[in-house]
């Protein structure tokens, strides 16, 4: 195998990457219109992230969660399939994890699943009822140290767990507190 040499001046650091992270929007889909879903890459372009990943949950997964009706899992992922190719966007991603098992997906599986493919730093992008739902899980408290999370709207209603971790998220549209 041949090696290619190549000389820069002494102390040459490349430059940084611009774009970071990985930015997932974890929601059912049901109720979400092009202008949420619009707001998400809003959000991911003008924070630099590397992806903004679509992750649709599957029927199973929303009947425990919060046992409201939801179309077929295929529908709502063809709907965002469809909204990807309208806005012609490279940085979206719509993942099929759960279209592929075809049954429940605990969070903590998908999680980990978005850790093994996705480059970090890890950004949940929630619904307020989404995030509380997410703060009453037993390992929330495992997961949120690990990843932040980034709020659609201003939540009325926030579980205490959101509350005591409330330095490792944010309101989409707010500035960035640094």
């Amino acid at each position: 195998m041949k090696r290619e040499i190549q000389n820069v001046p002494f102390g040459y650091e490349p430059p940084a990457a611009e774009r970071k992270g990985t930015l997932v929007f974890y929601d059912s889909f049901e109720h979400i219109s092009d202008q949420e879903l619009e707001q998400a890459a809003r959000t991911a372009t003008e924070r630099k992230f590397t992806k903004l990943v679509l992750y649709p949950l599957h029927e199973e997964t929303v009947r425990r969660m919060s046992k409201e009706p939801v179309k077929a899992f295929y529908k709502r992922e063809d709907r965002l399939h469809e909204w990807k190719r309208e806005q012609g966007r490279s940085l979206v991603t719509v993942e099929s994890l759960e279209g592929k098992r075809k049954k429940y997906t605990p969070l903590d599986s998908a999680l980990r699943h978005i850790s093994e493919v996705y480059p970090s730093p890890y950004f949940l992008y929630m619904t307020p009822e989404t995030a509380n739902q997410f703060a009453s899980y037993s390992s929330f408290e495992e997961w949120i140290v690990k990843l932040r999370l980034i709020l659609s709207a201003a939540p009325d209603y926030v579980h205490p767990r959101l509350e005591k971790f409330r330095h490792r998220w944010d309101i989409a549209g707010e500035e960035k507190k640094e």
